[in-house]
Formats: structure tokens, sequence, C-alpha cells
């Protein structure tokens, strides 16, 4: 049952329905979305759950399941093809193509980024761009690792870092995306036990958290660059509060979006500075709550000054010969050898991530190649992973039997190959297996393997 008082906190509020939110929390329906990674395409039409579903109307590859599948049995959601995101999350890809209808090299922060959900659409709008995924909190950084490294794109930085840090890298983001950490009044449908811990205080406390966050990280916004917040509560304090807040900082602009009526995505507007944000209401909308408000730094005082410090090393002759003897990199990719990993990096980016790189904390910068021993070359997974359309050694592709034995470490001995081969399912690339004389050698990482279902 919803708390009384958090019901009253919401009387009044812009597009708020006091019986039919009720009603439909009372109901609790299960909407299960997701989003298609651009990058890996699959025959959709010929995938068990995915051939029956239908398009969520602001996100142009998010789509609506008609009953929520058993995901851990399906390769392709290991192997990075999909992420499974509340549909009103997704409401992020309309704001990005009002705001960047044609994006080229923009440089993109994604400041409270685990699981990796906003960061794998950013990575996929900006394709051409360079995205830091940050996550603060330690013990949640590894799934961000995790859901990036499967996605499989080079453009992703992931750091991990205290939003303050980012006060040294004044003027350099065109976007920085806040989706703060808030009291989740929005999933109460979805996750119960969120209720339980819901309080007015629990609001306020956030709420002070938020405005932190925001003071720590809006001076790295380039002069022409946008913030968006977002927020999965329907409280005042931290939605309409906070985009007053916003306004006050010296040289952000609030900017109105216009949203098709059919979305029944509710406008609102802050007390102060008459901002305008959006909400989503799940008696509204096929989703969650949600609420989303842009603003532009439409001046800027400072900027940063390039670093003179090179912490990212060449790879040496050796190792390059190497790699060129297995595969071709990209023509735009430079190899670098870090903890003796080969990582390749996007000479496009060769001073922003040296900078990154100077002052930040980084958990994953560009694409792990994998290591040299002897003279051979050890795939990563990262590289299996990847969607470039050049790769060492064998593609082999394997059943769905196959692919979950893989998945799961088990034994797999695969018919007329030997070496590295790197298994593929549906043509997308699963993890690499060493065949040997009589076995095979699976090289899925340990801590990703599927234990039961």
């Amino acid at each position: 049952m919803l708390p009384e008082s958090f019901i009253q906190s919401l009387e009044g509020l812009p597009g708020f329905e006091k019986e039919a939110f009720i009603a439909t929390h009372q109901n609790a329906e299960q909407v299960t979305s997701l989003r298609l990674n651009a990058f890996k395409t699959f025959d959709v039409k010929n995938h068990p759950f995915l051939h029956n579903t239908s398009q969520i109307p602001w996100c142009t590859n998010g789509f609506y399941l008609e009953e929520r599948p058993l995901f851990v049995k399906d390769p392709l959601w290991h192997a990075g093809a999909y992420y499974v995101q509340e549909a009103s999350s997704m409401f992020l890809h309309f704001i990005l193509s009002q705001l960047y209808p044609n994006p080229s090299d923009q440089i993109v922060l994604d400041l409270c980024a685990a699981p990796g959900g906003k960061s794998t659409l950013l990575a996929n709008y900006f394709d051409k761009g360079l995205v830091v995924a940050n996550e603060t909190i330690k013990n949640r950084n590894h799934i961000l690792v995790e859901n990036i490294t499967k996605w499989g794109q080079d453009n992703v930085v992931v750091t991990q870092n205290d939003p303050a840090h980012f006060k040294s890298l004044s003027s350099f983001f065109d976007l920085v995306v806040i989706d703060a950490p808030c009291s989740g009044s929005g999933l109460f449908r979805k996750d119960p036990k969120a209720i339980e811990e819901w309080s007015l205080d629990h609001v306020q406390h956030c709420s002070i958290r938020q405005t932190r966050i925001i003071d720590d990280s809006w001076e790295a916004i380039k002069e022409g660059g946008y913030l968006i917040y977002a927020t999965c509560s329907y409280s005042k304090a931290e939605d309409e509060k906070i985009m007053d807040y916003i306004a006050s900082l010296d040289g952000m602009k609030n900017i109105a979006i216009s949203i098709p009526s059919s979305f029944n995505i509710v406008e609102t507007e802050s007390d102060i500075h008459q901002a305008k944000g959006y909400r989503a209401y799940p008696n509204l909308i096929k989703g969650e709550g949600f609420f989303i408000a842009v603003f532009q730094k439409v001046n800027s005082s400072g900027g940063y000054a390039l670093s003179k410090e090179h912490h990212l090393l060449p790879a040496n002759k050796t190792e390059k010969e190497i790699v060129a003897n297995n595969f071709s990199l990209p023509e735009e990719k430079y190899l670098i050898s870090h903890q003796q990993n080969l990582i390749a990096l996007n000479a496009q980016w060769k001073e922003s991530l040296e900078m990154l790189s100077t002052q930040l904390y980084i958990k994953k910068i560009g694409l792990n190649i994998g290591t040299i021993k002897g003279k051979d070359l050890i795939p990563s997974h990262d590289l299996a992973m990847s969607n470039w359309s050049s790769k060492p050694y064998t593609l082999t592709e394997i059943d769905l039997e196959s692919a979950l034995q893989f998945l799961r470490r088990a034994d797999l001995h695969i018919e007329g190959v030997k070496g590295w081969v790197l298994l593929t399912y549906m043509n997308i690339g699963l993890g690499w297996i060493k065949a040997l004389p009589n076995r095979s050698n699976n090289y899925y990482p340990n801590e990703w393997r599927i234990l039961n279902y």
C-alpha cells in the first residue's frame, strides 16, 4: 500500500490523478521493455521471443515485450545485442533527437551511470563521439564495466570518481547527463521494497544530495552545451525544486522540448524560474514514473588546460607487429600498452583521452585487444564483444544448446576447428575457446558465467 504521506505530497502536481495513480499501483502490471544495440544486428524475426514486440514511441530501438522471458537463457542478452531497460528511461533518446538531430563528435558525460542503461544508449547515439560513463560507488562500478564491455563499443571510458573531481575538467563536455540518485518513488510499482524505504526525510536527503551533485559538476559543461537532469522520483523537492536550483546558476538556461501529445508525457513548471520539465506517470504511459529536464549553458568563464602528462603509453614495435600479424586494426585506432594489456584507442580523441587519464580514476578505456604471450596474441573478451568487422582467428557459429553450454563455462567440443576460435550465435560474438586436439579451453569470463536458471 502506498504511504498516505506520499500520496499527499503529490497532490496538486501537474498530471497527478490520485485515483488512477493508486489503481495502477494496485494492479501492479509488469511492463517489460528492451533496447536493441544498433551495432549488433541479428534476425529479430527468428528470435524466440523478440519477434512479437511493439515499438516504444519515443525510442527508435526501444520495444515492449508481451511478457517477461528468462533473459539469462538468451545468449544474445549475454552478448550485448540488447539492453533490458525501463521504457520511461528511454525517453532520453527523444530528448537527444531534439538537441542533436545530427550527432557528430560530441564529448558526453553520464555522471551517475551504473548499471549502464543510459550509457549504452548514449554510446549508440553518439557513436562518432566520446562517452564517459562515471559511477562513484565502487561496488556498482563492476556491473557498469560488464555492461559496457558486452555492449561492444570502443568509444566509452568508464570512470570511478566523485562528481567534485569533474571540477578540474571545466568546459570539457558538450553534454552532461545526471540521472541522479533519488528516493525511487517512480519505481514503486516495479519494486515494492522501495515503498518501505520511502519517507519525507529521505526525499529531503536526496534533494540535498542532488543539489551537491549538480553544484560539483555543472561547470564541466562547455559553453553552448547541455545538462540533462533526470530522476525516477515524483517528489517536487527532487524535480521542480532542483530545476529552480539549476536555473539559478550563472549562465544556465532552461530548454523546453516539443513533445507529441500522444506520448502522454506531462509538462511541469518550477515555481521560481518557470523552468519546464517532463513527468511520466504509469497510469498515463506504458512504463514507470520518471522526470527529466534540459538546460543549456549559454556562457562560460573558463576552460581546461591540456595536460602535459602522458599516462597512456604507446605499444612498442614488437607488440604492434604481433597484433598486425593476426588482424588489421581499424584505420583510426592506435595501440597503447597498459598493465600487460594492449588497448586500442581512437586517434581522434587522443588529447581528450590523455586529459581524462590525468584527472580521473579510469576503470576501462577504449577496447582491450588482449595480451602478448611470446609471439602470440591472447585475445580478450572485450575483443570478442566488440562490433568491429575485423577480428583475429576463426569464427564459428553454434546453436542455442552449445551457446548455453559455453556461457556456463562447461566443456565444449567443436568439430573441425583448432586454435583460437570466436564462437558466435545468430552471428553475434559470444567469446573465445582454444581448440586443442582432444578438448577445448573455455575462455568465457568466470565471473560472468551462467550459474543456474
